[in-house]
């Protein structure tokens, strides 16, 4: 498959993408949000006027959990949680981008470890506190609102038990997540990171499935859920009490978002001691291939990566993806240049 490269000289960023991946965002009519936490960013992918990749980025500080609506994208960062919310009105652009997205609230909840971010049917923000080992929800006053805890987490405390980490919707509803064991003491899942994981019903609180290798975004789409059993490179779907593989990809899974008969799973290279020992350091090696850091689309039906795009550089590892739909060329504003504060939009006088 041949490939296209792309610079970023000003953040050291190489992008290098399948030939026709900027074609089949076209032809899918989306563009892409990424995260960061290990180079602290927000990444948008699309295509520009004349039909070439687009990546704009933004930094926004270990930036992990990203979820996108119609128009505006929920964002955690180190001990924020962001509202960016669109200003560009359809069928206008800013600056040749179709999306202009704004931090207009932020919630400082401290550093709570949140990863899975989502909007329940009634439009509540609810995210998993890795840290806490829970669900939560934003609060007024305080660091964040306990709403739901695993059965064998004896209580609600700033202690990664289990590392939980991802939360899937179902009917607008949070219906499953994801975590690395059945832990209840300080750091327990890392003893267990190769077979340890698991998949827990919300609404039960019942273990559906068990061994698991450090299982991450879960997801719900079109009658099954979808997960990325990461510590063995596979993407798949839960089928009864195990894991059906659809596809391996060569490197730490984490982020899923789907388009049509396509996932768009993210990519991540290895990182310290935590990715050793796992099944896929060693399937790696079978297969004499390096970990790579990116996004790969594979096709539902037949399980074969048809695109695919490539990070190096500053960025080696991403945690989260959101197909962002009806979007050709999104942007967003940070904190690093004034610009924010020089771009005012008003609302109608009463």
């Amino acid at each position: 498959m041949t490939q296209t490269k792309q610079r970023n000289h000003s953040s050291g960023i190489e992008v290098t993408h399948s030939h026709n991946f900027v074609n089949w965002l076209q032809q899918q009519q989306i563009s892409l949000g990424l995260t960061t936490y290990q180079s602290c960013r927000l990444m948008l992918v699309g295509v520009d006027n004349q039909g070439k990749f687009s990546g704009f980025e933004r930094i926004f500080d270990r930036a992990m959990g990203l979820y996108a609506t119609t128009d505006r994208l929920y964002l955690s960062s180190r001990y924020q949680l962001w509202q960016l919310d669109n200003i560009v009105s359809p069928g206008q652009v800013y600056n040749g981008y179709d999306k202009l997205y704004v931090p207009r609230i932020g919630y400082t909840t401290g550093d709570i470890d949140i990863h899975d971010v989502v909007v329940d049917n009634s439009g509540r923000v609810i995210f998993v506190s890795t840290l806490l080992n829970c669900l939560a929800t934003v609060s007024e006053k305080n660091s964040c609102t306990p709403l739901w805890k695993p059965n064998f987490i004896s209580k609600v405390i700033n202690e990664d038990r289990c590392h939980l980490n991802g939360l899937a919707l179902k009917e607008g509803k949070p219906a499953y997540v994801t975590a690395c064991s059945q832990s209840d003491i300080f750091d327990g899942w890392r003893e267990k990171r190769r077979n340890g994981g698991c998949v827990i019903d919300v609404e039960t609180s019942e273990v559906i499935v068990s061994g698991l290798s450090m299982p991450h975004s879960p997801r719900w789409y079109r009658d099954k859920l979808w997960l990325c059993n990461s510590g063995t490179g596979e993407f798949g779907y839960i089928n009864g009490e195990s894991f059906e593989p659809v596809a391996f990809c060569p490197g730490y899974l984490r982020g899923m978002a789907f388009a049509g008969d396509y996932a768009v799973v993210g990519l991540s290279q290895p990182r310290d001691k935590t990715f050793t020992g796992l099944l896929l350091e060693e399937r790696l090696q079978e297969k004499d291939v390096s970990a790579r850091c990116g996004l790969m689309v594979i096709d539902l039906i037949s399980g074969g990566v048809v695109e695919w795009l490539g990070l190096s550089g500053e960025v080696t590892e991403l945690y989260d993806v959101q197909v962002l739909k009806g979007v050709k060329r999104p942007m967003a504003l940070g904190f690093q240049t004034d610009e924010i504060s020089r771009l005012l939009t008003l609302d109608p006088m009463e």
